[in-house]
């Protein structure tokens, strides 16, 4: 596809998230009906919620008539609440509800935010398990102990990240180099491939088992799992790119996703699920580690591998614009900008409002959309 492909992609996006802007005043965007488009919105926005104002810091900067600096700040607003809560999963939600909207615009009310945010979650750092754990509120710490860490939590490292060269702390980039190592070694295989979760002794940090909550079975390799590795490794290089880990990290998890996707590059929920072909396809995670090998292209800079990375992130966002990303076909009666096809898990262990497959996910569409910011030259590679 052309960059002009691309932002033709990028305007039925922008049309979707007009859309939901007029229905997504008191609350935020969770999942949506791939019919209809309605939205499950919760009141904070959950740990999905900062996606959708990430969103609109996007929009604002693509096309400012569509989205004003109001609508974002209004929805920034409503994040709130989760500042001081005990969730490593908030530094999601306030990196791209809050942080990305200094980084576009230098909005002193989204550093702000950001900043108090990523002071909150440096305090959760566990100096004995050397990371920052889940935490009590995390969304699903009733399934989970007080020592107990997974792979989403690197969820953190951005927003710790630029809050370190935001202000020059040195304490905050300690914590965020420890716990990003520490998530990673405790969840990369030696093959690439990445095991969601681990449970750690509450004394020693040291890891006590392994296991995937979220995928098919407690060793297989949940697609999402495997893209939040990619995304973070690979955020971390650009961001620090004096440390060859994080490309080391982000070449490792990238190799084994290029290896395993399936050939139309559209991963399915689980990899290891036994009834492929015949399961559910996860166009979340196909999202996520398309926005994942730009960033891993553009860390590795001259080095020649880094066009492989980028024709694959084309490719893939070639196939969810293709086949999942409404209208899909003349006649589709559909919302226009629905990225169809997000599988939250099939696990019967997931909270009630996560019961949702075959759906827009917020944070699918997030990492698509910017996907098309960067490939449409809207916004610049490593930006963001």
């Amino acid at each position: 596809m052309s960059s002009l492909q691309f932002k033709n992609a990028q305007a039925r996006m922008l049309s979707r998230i007009a859309a939901t802007k007029e229905s997504a005043v008191n609350g935020l965007p969770h999942w949506a009906d791939p019919e209809t488009g309605e939205w499950t919105l919760t009141p904070d926005g959950d740990w999905t919620g900062g996606a959708y104002v990430g969103e609109l810091w996007l929009a604002h900067i693509i096309d400012p008539s569509s989205c004003s600096l109001e609508d974002v700040h209004h929805a920034m607003a409503l994040m709130a609440p989760r500042i001081e809560m005990k969730t490593a999963f908030k530094g999601f939600g306030f990196y791209y509800g809050a942080a990305i909207g200094n980084i576009l615009l230098k909005d002193p009310k989204a550093r702000e935010t950001a900043l108090n945010a990523a002071r909150s979650l440096a305090d959760m750092f566990d100096e004995r398990l050397g990371l920052i754990p889940l935490g009590p509120d995390a969304e699903e710490a009733a399934a989970t102990g007080p020592a107990e860490s997974s792979i989403d939590s690197l969820q953190a490292s951005g927003l710790l990240f630029w809050a370190a060269s935001e202000l020059a702390d040195q304490r905050l980039e300690e914590i965020a180099v420890r716990h990003t190592r520490r998530v990673l070694e405790n969840h990369v295989r030696a093959d690439g491939s990445v095991i969601q979760s681990s449970t750690l002794d509450p004394e020693s940090g040291a890891v006590v088992r392994t296991h995937t909550h979220k995928g098919y079975s407690d060793t297989s390799v949940w697609g999402r799992a495997q893209a939040w590795a990619m995304i973070y490794s690979a955020q971390a290089a650009v961001v620090r790119p004096d440390e060859p880990l994080w490309r080391e990290y982000a070449r490792r998890t990238a190799d084994w996703w290029i290896a395993n996707a399936p050939a139309d590059k559209v991963s399915f929920w689980d990899f290891d699920d036994p009834a492929i072909p015949d399961t559910n396809r996860d166009t979340a995670a196909t999202a996520m580690a398309t926005a994942a090998l730009l960033r891993l292209s553009y860390a590795l800079g001259d080095d020649a591998s880094g066009s492989t990375y980028e024709s694959f992130a084309r490719e893939s966002a070639e196939a969810l614009i293709a086949g999942y990303l409404t209208p899909c076909r003349p006649g589709d009666q559909r919302p226009v900008g629905i990225l169809t096809g997000g599988c939250f898990t099939r696990r019967g262990t997931v909270r009630s409002v996560d019961a949702a497959t075959d759906v827009e996910l917020i944070f699918g569409s997030y990492y698509l959309f910017e996907a098309l910011a960067v490939l449409s030259g809207s916004v610049p590679a490593g930006l963001i």
